[in-house]
């Protein structure tokens, strides 16, 4: 009988060799195991023991005795019960959540190895090689966790653990594992193998839920590849728009997403709207994210509750000029389509600052020049802008001061706007306060302190939370560090955060 369950894992197993001198093999294969993987193996172990050793027909006293003998000593192993422990309304023992840090700060690293660029970096971008590695990996980690394993139409991924009631709407949780160029190895991350340890932790605590809980790797939460962020939580709650926009966008290289999706294996058909969801498919959403700032490395804090998501809004200019030799063209007489775009570049942090909110950011990420050469004036140029806050109407007015400034450059630098568009402009989310108060007594529960605080950054929380009460929780990353190799959340933080978070589904799935 062949088994391959571990993502690094192939070995060949037989019942008679399980039920032989079984103690000293299990010994001897704890050896050959590296210690990282060793738990992983043992629950492997255990499920072949259950399926290849339990008969039904009658067994004789003599083989439940043996079949018993088999059972404790693999229990005492792995640490792992083979048995589901009956389900209980009564609160779990603190005592009794049991995290395995070593484990996961292993999968971390095994993870991060799914790069198209250089350790300490990380670049995985949407319907990649490493992408689907990266997936593979991450969805053999919900089945060794004994969830069951499903994929929509383009590739988000669901591991799920039926309760008591598997009728009852979910408790969902999740983040992704996509990774802009050169980026660190915990954004998303730690959303998606945290929210997989959490379900161990329940496990391990004898916990049953009454409502299913459900952990969702969500795809392309990052715009890297077709310039729009978090398409899998966007299609789940029912983007038509975007649905249709799909059918014929195309990234850098003129690939169309569905043809990329195909190639991953998804979007079997042109239709992507078996994707959606009903409002009130799952009960409540928890996503669990490094902070992506300083204050609670600052503060000395352990626990972030985030209260609202800011709004974000995405905007696409472009300026086109009469070009020209750079040195036979006087500065009186040109159309510099390039110097149009600094221009912009600076209106937009004037006008941002004149919100007189900090709550109220906007970036310049990309400003591109064409023809491009040292000695040619830009005759094109084309400038992304993105702006966010946590006030809807007020973001919405510094978007209308960048476009009048657009409009005002084009008079006095004697160049067209070619195109102003806004790409997406996205309400703000405001956590439940049901979920909050689940986080928030969670965190006590565990003696940790905790702060309420606002995610100036967004994730697919944003829109989850228009299927379902909605909340995060942060946890401290070193210097606020994201989006570079140098991001890093320590062991003991995630391990709080993932202890804060199985609490806390714990406390949802009894609702």
């Amino acid at each position: 009988m062949l088994v391959q369950r571990h993502p690094y894992i192939t070995f060949e197993i037989s019942c008679d060799w399980l039920v032989g001198d079984y103690t000293s093999q299990y010994l001897n294969l704890k050896k050959m195991t590296q210690p990282q993987h060793f738990h992983s193996v043992s629950i492997i172990i255990i499920i072949i023991l259950f399926l290849s050793c339990t008969s039904f027909t009658p067994i004789s006293s003599h083989q439940q005795q043996q079949h018993d003998q088999i059972t404790a000593t693999m229990e005492q192993f792995s640490g792992y019960s083979i048995h589901e422990p009956p389900h209980s309304l009564e609160p779990i023992s603190l005592s009794s959540l049991s995290l395995d840090a070593q484990a996961l700060h292993n999968q971390f690293d095994e993870l991060a190895a799914f790069s198209d660029s250089p350790a300490p970096s990380v670049t995985r971008v949407l319907y990649t090689e490493k992408d689907v590695l990266a997936r593979r990996y991450v969805k053999n980690l919900m089945g060794i966790a004994g969830l069951s394993v499903r994929e929509d139409a383009i590739g988000n991924i669901f591991g799920r653990w039926d309760g008591d009631g598997p009728e009852l709407a979910a408790v969902a949780t999740g983040s992704h594992i996509d990774a802009i160029p050169y980026s660190g190895k915990y954004d998303g991350v730690v959303g998606v193998l945290g929210a997989i340890e959490a379900i161990h932790v329940l496990k391990r605590s004898g916990f049953k839920p009454r409502r299913p809980l459900e952990v969702i790797l969500f795809t392309s939460e990052e715009p890297t590849r077709f310039g729009m962020s978090c398409l899998g939580s966007r299609l789940l709650a029912g983007s038509e728009n975007l649905a249709n926009a799909l059918k014929t966008t195309t990234d850098s290289k003129n690939i169309s997403f569905l043809d990329a999706a195909r190639s991953a294996g998804y979007a079997k058909d042109d239709d992507i709207s078996s994707v959606f969801l009903k409002k009130g498919a799952y009960s409540a959403f928890v996503e669990l994210h490094i902070e992506q700032g300083p204050i609670l490395e600052d503060e000395g804090i352990s626990v972030g509750i985030v209260t609202a998501i800011a709004a974000p809004a995405s905007l696409k200019v472009e300026f086109e000029g009469n070009g020209g030799h750079a040195g036979a063209v006087l500065m009186p007489n040109r159309n510099d389509a390039g110097l149009a775009a600094a221009e912009l570049a600076l209106a937009v942090e004037k006008h941002v600052l004149e919100s007189g909110s900090i709550d109220t950011v906007g970036t310049v990420g990309i400003l591109e020049l064409h023809p491009g050469a040292i000695n040619s004036i830009p005759s094109k140029s084309h400038i992304e802008i993105d702006t966010r806050d946590i006030d809807e109407e007020r973001r919405n007015h510094v978007i209308e001061k960048i476009h009048q400034s657009a409009i005002k450059i084009t008079k006095t630098r004697g160049v067209k706007l070619s195109k102003f568009s806004i790409v997406n402009q996205d309400p703000p989310a405001l956590s439940s306060e049901a979920v909050i108060n689940a986080v928030e007594t969670a965190t006590r529960e565990l003696n940790l302190t905790s702060k309420l605080m606002i995610s100036r950054a967004y994730h697919d929380s944003l829109f989850m939370a228009r299927l379902s009460p909605m909340g995060m929780i942060f946890i401290p990353c070193y210097k606020g560090y994201s989006h570079k190799p140098e991001e890093f959340a320590s062991v003991e933080d995630i391990a709080n955060g993932v202890k804060v978070l199985a609490l806390t589904l714990a406390k949802l799935s009894l609702q």
